[in-house]
């Protein structure tokens, strides 16, 4: 089950980037929604973004395996979505945002939805 250690290891981003929103919650004393708090803000968005991509590349990457895609692709694609993942999130996260690790993120990301949704349409037609 080689794409199990990649929904894994993003499980434990997950649980990383919900632990700092819950932490920046206590820190700024905001119950609920960002109160304008622009760190707040941006530890909400990333792991909202997360959410927003992360599902759907799984599920693409969990048919592809269970197509019998060969294990090295699909190494291939689960290191890159953790690696664009992780890229996005230090990228948005900081203050004074490096456009060039959120950029190189989210082109990580789309990758690997794009290559896993092609494959998927070649393999249902072929």
């Amino acid at each position: 089950m080689t794409i199990g250690l990649y929904a894994g290891l993003l499980g434990l981003i997950y649980i990383f980037l919900s632990y700092r929103v819950i932490a920046g919650r206590r820190q700024y004393r905001v119950a609920l929604g960002d109160n304008h708090v622009a760190p707040l803000q941006r530890r909400i968005r990333v792991h909202g973004n997360f959410m927003e991509y992360v599902p759907l590349a799984l599920i693409l990457l969990l048919l592809l395996e269970l197509s019998g895609t060969r294990p090295l692709w699909l190494h291939l694609l689960g290191g890159l979505l953790v690696l664009g993942r992780v890229l996005h999130a230090y990228g948005v996260s900081a203050e004074q945002e490096n456009l060039r690790f959120r950029i190189s993120g989210m082109v990580a990301t789309m990758t690997v939805l794009l290559v896993a949704s092609l494959s998927l349409i070649g393999l249902a037609l072929g």
